[in-house]
Order: structure tokens, then sequence, then C-alpha cells
């Protein structure tokens, strides 16, 4: 059971493969545990489509087709919007209306200590120390938005008893299997 109070993160993905276009979203509780699973069909551009919208047009299949569909429906609201491609990161938060932070793995040495951050610089990016042995996250909050080191304690919350970036792993093997399951294999 779910301890009252406790923070609950939201993860978005919008995955393009082979022209086919899909997003997922993903409401977790502290320990990983999903509470709402929200997912699009595929959607494939037609010739004309591609035409009419140039270089418009991923950025209108994801901000306007996926993503804003994806946040209509879900059911439970985050504390905390999670996502893995910096072009979602504006508009996720814009459209999702909570805090959003980008959420990187990096290759660095571990940090000195659990809940450590590390400044990145003008980007307004932080290296967080989530656990005590991975490499620390690098987390980017959108221009305007609320501070990654204010954001980060909900992080080190949930990464006492969950991996944080892994959730998304999951929602892409998801999005696999209902592709199979829609295809009859």
């Amino acid at each position: 059971m779910m301890e009252k109070g406790a923070k609950v993160l939201g993860y978005v993905l919008i995955d393009e493969e082979k022209g086919l276009f899909q997003g997922a979203v993903m409401v977790t509780d502290p320990r990983g545990i999903p509470l709402d699973f929200r997912y699009t069909d595929p959607v494939r551009p037609t010739r004309l489509e591609r035409v009419l919208y140039g270089e418009a047009l991923e950025i209108y299949l994801r901000e306007e087709i996926l993503l804003k569909n994806l946040l209509k429906v879900l059911e439970i609201r985050p504390h905390l919007w999670l996502c893995r491609d910096r072009a979602l990161l504006q508009p996720l938060a814009e459209q999702g209306a909570l805090p959003v932070l980008l959420v990187e793995p990096t290759s660095h040495a571990p940090l000195e200590n659990v809940g450590e951050i590390q400044p990145q610089g003008e980007s307004g990016s932080i290296l967080l120390q989530a656990d005590p042995v991975s490499a620390p996250l690098r987390l980017t909050a959108p221009l305007g938005g609320q501070a990654a080191d204010l954001l980060a304690p909900i992080l080190l919350e949930a990464a006492r008893s969950m991996e944080l970036v892994e959730p998304f792993a999951r929602m892409r093997k998801a999005l696999e299997i209902v592709g199979e399951e829609g295809r009859g294999d």
C-alpha cells in the first residue's frame, strides 16, 4: 500500500520507428508500481501529410496528436513529469500543467553522497546522485520551469525503492507487446 502523501511520478515516452509514431504515459507510485498506463495506437503519416506539414510534421504528431491525447485521458495526475526526450520538455511543461524534468543517465563517476547535487553550468541542468552505486542522473528543467534542484527530493524519495529511469524501458516493451498483439503475433 502506498504511503499517504507519497509523490507519484509520471513518465512520458514518445517514439518514432520506421515512420510510425507512438506514445505512452505511465504514472507510478514511489516504488515504481504502475497506477495508470495509457498509450496511443501507432500513427503513420501519409505521403500527403508529409508534404503538407513538411518539417513541422514530427512536432505536430508528437505535441498535438500524441502528447495532447495521452495527457487528456490520464486518470491519475502525477506530482512530477519525467521524460527522456529534450524536444518534449517544453511542450510537456505547457500541456502537462505540472513540474517537468528531463532525466538522462550519465557515464560520470558516482558523486560522493546520495542526494548530492552538482550544478552543470549555464544549462540549468544538475547531476543528482540518486543511489549509492549508479552514475548520477542529469536532470534538466524547462526554461521558466521549477528548478531541477527543487524537484530532486521527489526523485530521491522514489530512488530508495526503484531505479528512476527503468520505467521508460518497461513502457517501450509494453508498446512492443501492444504492437505484436495488434498484428496477431
